[in-house]
């Protein structure tokens, strides 16, 4: 917009001088500013689908590894006949769903070798537990019926702990435990968790059968399963603040994991996020190259009456209308391409990861974060041009 009719057309307040001058300004090099805007939405796009697939990866394989795992543990300082005290306690507490004492042992699997098949062994750690422990873990259906229907001399088997020993439903496998006593095992079945490391070593037998291999009546502890698996630090405290036990929460256990993918989710963040940085530049040059073109009009609006501030707001009106722009358009793009992996995710290998599948979890909290560091990014970026614009000398200009 020329300067003779932007004085003829000046507001008398400074707010709406600013504003309209921003939008003057905006109204040309409309293919720069949607450049701009663009770059801006792609940045802020591709950080909320990598936030969301980190999230969505984060919560699969957290479910993944405590379906047979229970939330949290609580194991005697020495291994004692059943706690009836501590037990009315746990029933009496609604943060508790389901609960089971257990014995854990570690020792040797093999099968023996017969037709056609060479003998097979491997290392597993064996939990001696109730029927309560179909309702601690959560296994698939006919795998859980397995778990509370195990019987004397039965043993189920994690999937990949199966292929190793080469044992199938109804083999005889033979158990040499940590006291070097010997046990005859039937397979009942194997089970799933799609966690390898789980599936891989775990076995669970009936809670008899442990007891009489180790040749005792007592328990190691109780495996618990909660409503929040957030509470098992508070829970566990609670139950063990009285009493001779050691909880152990599912986060205590899996404390590295938890570490690394709060790391990864930070570091994509941070390498993502430095894609907005680069399109906030593109805001910088846009008003930069404005500053030069109109100098001589911000020489007049000095000289006319226009402040200081008058002239720093208008530039940063501008950026801030960009990076708006920018940013909605961000967050449409990037909430459609979450919607786009929620109807058909992203398929990775199961073995690998433990899940075949990478869902998608958009938080609002990293929706609030994108959007509030974007805009400061923008406007930060804006301030540099418009402090220049600010400081133009109309004498000199003028002269």
């Amino acid at each position: 917009m020329p300067t003779s009719v932007i004085l003829r057309k000046v507001p008398r307040s400074a707010p709406d001088l600013a504003w309209m001058l921003a939008r003057a300004h905006l109204s040309r090099r409309r293919t720069q500013n949607l450049l701009t805007v663009l770059g801006i939405a792609v940045g802020v796009m591709v950080l909320i689908a990598a936030l969301s697939l980190t999230n969505g990866f984060t919560a699969a394989l957290v479910d993944a590894t405590l379906r047979a795992s229970p939330h949290l543990s609580l194991t005697a300082f020495a291994p004692s006949q059943r706690d009836a005290g501590l037990e009315r306690q746990m029933r009496a507490d609604p943060r508790v769903v389901a609960f089971t004492p257990f014995v854990g042992d570690k020792g040797l699997l093999t099968r023996p070798a017969s037709a056609g098949r060479a003998a097979g062994v491997d290392f597993a750690t064996l939990f001696g537990v109730t029927p309560d422990e179909a309702r601690v873990l959560q296994l698939a259906p006919t795998e859980s019926e397995l778990l509370r229907s195990l019987g004397r001399d039965e043993v189920l088997l994690g999937a990949a702990l199966a292929r190793s020993v080469g044992a199938f439903t109804g083999d005889e496998v033979r158990l040499l435990n940590s006291t070097q006593r010997r046990a005859s095992l039937r397979v009942k079945g194997v089970f799933s968790t799609g966690n390898y490391l789980i599936d891989s070593a775990y076995a669970f037998t009936s809670l008899e059968t442990l007891q009489r291999l180790q040749g005792t009546r007592n328990v190691t502890g109780y495996q618990l399963r909660l409503r929040d698996p957030a509470a098992a630090p508070a829970v566990g405290d609670a139950l063990t603040r009285t009493r001779p036990y050691s909880a152990l929460p599912w986060q205590g256990l899996y404390g590295t994991l938890l570490d690394q993918l709060a790391l990864q989710k930070k570091v994509i963040g941070f390498v993502v996020f430095l894609i907005v940085i680069v399109a906030a530049f593109g805001i910088a040059n846009v008003l930069t190259l404005a500053v030069f073109e109109k100098t001589q009009e911000i020489a007049i609006l000095r000289a006319i009456g226009a402040t200081r501030s008058v002239i720093t707001r208008t530039f940063l009106l501008e950026g801030a209308l960009l990076g708006l722009a920018g940013l909605l358009l961000g967050n449409l793009l990037g909430l459609g391409i979450s919607a786009y992996f929620t109807v058909r995710p992203f398929h990775i290998p199961g073995d690998l990861y433990f899940i075949t599948s990478l869902p998608v979890e958009v938080r609002a909290a990293d929706l609030l974060w994108v959007n509030a560091v974007g805009l400061g990014t923008t406007l930060l970026a804006a301030l540099i041009p418009a402090r220049r614009a600010a400081n133009v000398e109309p004498a000199r200009i003028i002269r």
